[in-house]
């Protein structure tokens, strides 16, 4: 090698590519250092608050009130989708609910009548019976029957107060608010409503002639002549 080549050393090219195989083994190195393993989750440092970890429901939570992490909602808070109900358990609030509140079906909504009627089926017909008589299968079964819807009482009771009566409960009924929305509430009580007015347009049975009544013959004996 002749003091001139020494001096310069390999040629230009030779040195670029030595460099750019640097560049690649490194950047590859890092990549296999820095990429996530998707299998397991990874590790944060200092995430800032972005990230809290999060407990189950009902479970041991000793920093909450109670030492359980299902808190109480505070007062006057109405959760997204639930619509406010500020009436009472008492009588004079059902009656305050009867006088303010009023159905949001019109009497001849065939779809909420026919949504009623489903919920019906499904949440009411075991004490009050299809036809709404209060002979259902737990009646059978040994619980105090139900008044009948198709009583004068019922019939006279009006949409708010028996909503009343479905969302808070009274006596042996119990509230229905944690189990029917609002809309299924009302479209039962526009079913209900439906039960009576077929039961308004029924025609009386005949009652059956009594023994020895004016004009009739009792059944097994011959008119006397």
């Amino acid at each position: 090698m002749t003091p001139t080549a020494a001096r310069t050393g390999p040629p230009l090219v030779g040195r670029f590519a030595a460099l750019l195989a640097l560049v690649v083994v490194t950047l590859v190195g890092v990549r296999w250092i820095v990429e996530p393993d998707h299998s397991r989750r990874n590790l944060e440092f200092m995430p800032d608050m972005s990230v809290s970890p999060a407990t189950e429901s009902q479970t041991v939570a000793g920093a909450l009130p109670g030492g359980y992490s299902q808190q109480a909602l505070v007062a006057g808070v109405v959760p997204r989708g639930v619509t406010p109900f500020r009436y009472g358990p008492d009588d004079a609030e059902a009656q305050r609910a009867g006088r303010e509140l009023s159905s949001p079906f019109a009497a001849d909504d065939a779809a909420a009548q026919a949504r009623g009627a489903e919920v019906f089926r499904i949440h009411c017909v075991p004490c009050h019976d299809a036809a709404g008589g209060g002979q259902g299968t737990a009646v059978l079964r040994g619980m105090l029957p139900p008044p009948p819807l198709k009583g004068i009482n019922a019939m006279q009771m009006p949409d708010g107060q028996m909503f009343h009566v479905l969302t808070l409960g009274s006596g042996n009924m119990p509230a229905m608010r944690t189990r029917l929305s609002a809309a299924d509430r009302w479209a039962v009580i526009r079913h209900v409503r439906a039960l009576q007015t077929a039961k308004a347009a029924a025609p009386e049975e005949a009652t059956p002639p009594q023994e020895g009544a004016p004009g009739e013959t009792a059944p097994g004996k011959e008119e006397n002549r």
